[in-house]
């Protein structure tokens, strides 16, 4: 299983601003058959180092993640998250 994890800052940190975003990303479930499984979680803390939304996928192969990252709902996403987006940083693993 792989695990691709990305973690957003993003411009507006507001609470309104984040819940568009979060639901801008739940939006890609059942619709990316690639797409195993996926969870959005918005911070709690607000602390100085925290990010602001942290997406959480799973893929069968690394082929699949290859997939997930160029289908075009995917690529959709990417646009309202290049318009939001201050900083994002990721990690991806194999379990």
């Amino acid at each position: 299983m792989i695990t691709h994890v990305v973690l957003f800052k993003l411009k507006d940190r507001s609470e309104d601003a984040v819940e568009v975003t979060r639901q801008v990303l739940l939006a890609m479930k059942g619709k990316i058959p690639e797409l195993r499984s996926i969870e959005v979680g918005a911070d709690q803390l607000h602390s100085e180092r925290s990010y602001d939304i942290a997406l959480i996928t799973q893929h069968e192969s690394w082929a699949e993640l290859d997939a997930y990252q160029v289908h075009p709902v995917h690529q959709g996403v990417g646009v309202h998250m290049k318009q939001v987006v201050e900083r994002a940083v990721s990690v991806d693993y194999e379990s």
